[in-house]
C-alpha cells in the first residue's frame, strides 16, 4: 500500500489531498477515512491508503492513520509543565499535610474548615499538573 502525508483536508467540504511518498498527489474524500474516527485529517499526518482510478484521477481508498503530527496545544502544555525536581518538594509537603489530616480522621476529627479551604485549591492545582 502506498504511504504519504496529508497535504490538506477541508472537513467542511469533506475532501482534501494526500502527498504520496513517491508519486503524485491523491484526492481523498471523508468517506475513505477510518470508521469510528472524526471525519477530518490534520495536515502532516502520515497515512497509508489504497488507490483507485476515479473520474478526475487517482483517489485514496481505505485511509489508515500511521501517526499524527504533534499537537500544538499539547506541546504548549508540556512546556508549561513544572520540572520533576521542582515538583518533589510540592508533593512531599502535600503528602505531609494529608498525613496529618488522615491522622485527624483516624481520631474522629474532620479537618479545620480554614485549613480545608487552603488545601482544596492546592490539591486541585496539583491534580492539574498531573493531567498536563
Amino acid at each position: 500500500m502506498p504511504t504519504g502525508k496529508v497535504k490538506w483536508f477541508d472537513a467542511e467540504k469533506g475532501f482534501g489531498f494526500l502527498s504520496q511518498d513517491d508519486g503524485p498527489d491523491v484526492y481523498v474524500h471523508a468517506d475513505a477515512l477510518p470508521a469510528g474516527t472524526a471525519k477530518t485529517l490534520k495536515a502532516g499526518t502520515k497515512v497509508e491508503f489504497g488507490i483507485a482510478q476515479g473520474r478526475r484521477g487517482d483517489q485514496a481508498l481505505q485511509v489508515r492513520l500511521l501517526d499524527t503530527p504533534p499537537s500544538v496545544a499539547r506541546n504548549q502544555a508540556a512546556a508549561r509543565r513544572r520540572k520533576p525536581e521542582d515538583m518533589v518538594p510540592i508533593v512531599e509537603d502535600i503528602t505531609k499535610i494529608l498525613e496529618r489530616i488522615g491522622e485527624g480522621y483516624r481520631h474522629g476529627r474532620s479537618p479545620d474548615p480554614k485549613l480545608a479551604k487552603r488545601i482544596a485549591p492546592a490539591l486541585r492545582q496539583l491534580a492539574d499538573e498531573f493531567e498536563l
